[in-house]
């Protein structure tokens, strides 16, 4: 008879038995006995301490993102919980796979209100793929098993695990377990047949087809079936935010980025092409503003693994599901060999418009002031366009997915789908771990860098060589540019009273340089790349910028503003 162990013992043993091998997390009295266990097994689980809840949850977000793992965070129960709700909000909305390992009271005290006690499951239900509360020792490889398959399968995800106090230090034997299959539970919907001959003789007689490219790209590792589906068919394509690497910046047939902000081509031609092909994307309402003007006039073809997705914002002609590394390449080998000359030359109108009124004075600004796009690029071309671009979320957010070039896959580390201000330093953190052999660029406004600031404390502890870029205008400028442009530049509550960056950078043992001029931030650049580690580069930019072109608020697709 083999040995009996605790349940923490065998959540170890699980996470292991899964390839785990780093771990964010912060300790708590309901966790205890978890990390106790944790201490005999710190040659191959990593733990990074991280300095709050919320930090752990988007660490393993980053980590994630940027690996095609299971991120891993380990927290204690109440407020250490509830402190990672909003990046598992974050990861069900984005599609990211992360496992939530919380503490909880033993099962002894449920629902007597006891300290730190909270009704994890109840909370997160609506936001994760699946909550459940581990009440025996005996349930533990079976619960980190299952749980590692439902967030890894099909559309990834987050899931939580609720493990009581009592459950831990309980003894039970253990054995290795492998969850590949669960009744109810389809992760990848079986494939039609007539929907990859109906996408293909849709797309055969296409005069104008459009390409939409989303992340699902990426997470199906569809990249390369992707350039061929394009390229046979000689297909245009524009990318969402979270799709921007799974097609290099400087591929000829990508037209740059859809949505609110993006490229003017891509936009403006939705609503011209007469084919619509959207590949793992979810038609996102900064995608596709007002739904009841766009994309009328075309057929639409929806590639995804999710049938919940499929006519839930935009109705669709045919519906391709399945893993889009398979239905791609299904739809591929029926596509003829095409050109569409004069459909993509229709781009380059706009791309002049474009260059001339928003990318050429952003890039090139008259007046001495750094603008937020110029230190994007500028960033961009000093990696030679290869580095891990993290963003926080408002005009940084825009301004670097804009002006950041992609050569590499899983290169855009951003909160898409929740907005979360305060996302990029820790999920910036989490890819150095995901990927420490690529360059993490981190950009953020000095407002998302306040909001999880105390990550500082991780970087200076693990000598994470993370690059930040502040872009610090002095204000909360996504929404200061609304202010200015819907409500009278009423600038209510967000200019921002800043601390010396350089100054609180030093108190973490963070090299630091502030730039004011382009000569200062050329070579605070080269410092920053040369720097064997963290760095903190404060851009300081104008302070009224603006992020254009720009779809305002309930316009079409094609209206874009070109200026404020």
């Amino acid at each position: 008879m083999k040995d009996l162990i605790t349940g923490a013992e065998a959540m170890m043993r699980s996470l292991e038995h899964q390839g785990v091998t780093t771990i964010f997390g912060y300790p708590g009295g309901s966790i205890m006995p978890v990390f106790d266990a944790l201490y005999d097994h710190r040659n191959i689980l990593n733990h990074i301490l991280v300095r709050h809840e919320q930090g752990a949850a988007h660490a393993a977000q980053g980590y994630a993102r940027v690996s095609g793992e299971v991120g891993v965070c380990l927290v204690t129960s109440g407020p250490g919980a509830t402190n990672t709700v909003t990046g598992i909000a974050d990861a069900m909305i984005d599609s990211t796979p992360i496992v939530v390992i919380a503490g909880q009271v033993g099962t002894g005290f449920l629902g007597t209100d006891a300290f730190q006690e909270v009704d994890l499951v109840g909370i997160t239900q609506p936001i994760a793929k699946w909550s459940y509360q581990i009440r025996r020792a005996e349930d533990v490889p079976w619960a980190v098993a299952r749980a590692f398959y439902i967030a890894r399968s099909g559309r990834p995800g987050p899931v939580v695990l609720d493990f009581a106090k009592n459950a831990q230090v309980e003894k039970t034997k253990y054995e290795p377990t492998k969850v590949d299959f669960i009744r109810s539970y389809v992760p990848v919907p079986d494939t039609d047949e007539e929907s990859v001959q109906a996408a293909a003789e849709l797309i055969n007689n296409a005069e104008r087809p459009l390409v939409l490219v989303g992340q699902g790209v990426e997470l199906g590792n569809a990249q390369n079936e992707l350039r061929e589906f394009i390229e046979k068919a000689d297909m245009p394509a524009g990318c969402t935010l979270l799709g921007l690497s799974a097609l290099p910046t400087e591929h000829p047939l990508n037209k740059g980025m859809l949505g609110m902000h993006g490229n003017l081509g891509p936009n403006i031609n939705t609503n011209k092409c007469d084919v619509l092909i959207a590949v793992g994307m979810r038609f996102d309402d900064r995608v596709t503003g007002n739904l009841a003007t766009y994309a009328k006039q075309a057929k639409v073809i929806h590639f995804d693994i999710d049938p919940a997705e499929v006519n839930k914002n935009v109705k669709v002609d045919v519906a391709v599901l399945g893993d889009c590394k398979e239905t791609l390449a299904s739809v591929t080998k029926l596509l003829k060999k095409r050109t569409h000359t004069e459909w993509i030359d229709s781009f380059k109108e706009y791309e002049k418009v474009e260059e001339e009124k928003v990318i050429r004075p952003e890039l090139h600004p008259a007046t001495n002031s750094l603008s937020m796009g110029e230190v994007v690029r500028a960033v961009s071309n000093a990696t030679h366009h290869e580095a891990v671009l993290v963003t926080d979320v408002g005009q940084n957010q825009m301004m670097s997915a804009r002006y950041f070039k992609y050569t590499k896959e899983r290169s855009i580390i951003t909160s898409g789908g929740l907005g979360t201000m305060g996302f990029g330093l820790p999920a910036a953190i989490g890819a150095t771990f995901g990927a420490p052999e690529r360059t993490v660029c981190v950009f953020m406004g000095d407002g998302g860098l306040q909001m999880n600031i105390q990550e500082l404390g991780t970087i200076m502890e693990q000598k994470a060589p993370v690059k930040i870029i502040c872009l610090n205008n002095n204000y909360l400028g996504n929404v200061r540019q609304w202010q200015a442009m819907f409500f009278n530049r009423r600038y209510s509550f967000t200019p921002m009273l800043n601390p010396d960056y350089m100054k609180v950078a030093s108190a973490y043992d963070i090299p630091s340089k502030r730039a004011f001029t382009r000569e200062e931030l050329k070579e605070a650049i080269a410092e920053m790349l040369a720097t064997d580690g963290p760095f903190l580069l404060e851009a300081c930019v104008v302070e009224e910028g603006n992020v254009l072109p720009m779809t305002p608020p309930g316009g079409s697709v094609n209206q874009m503003l070109l200026e404020c």
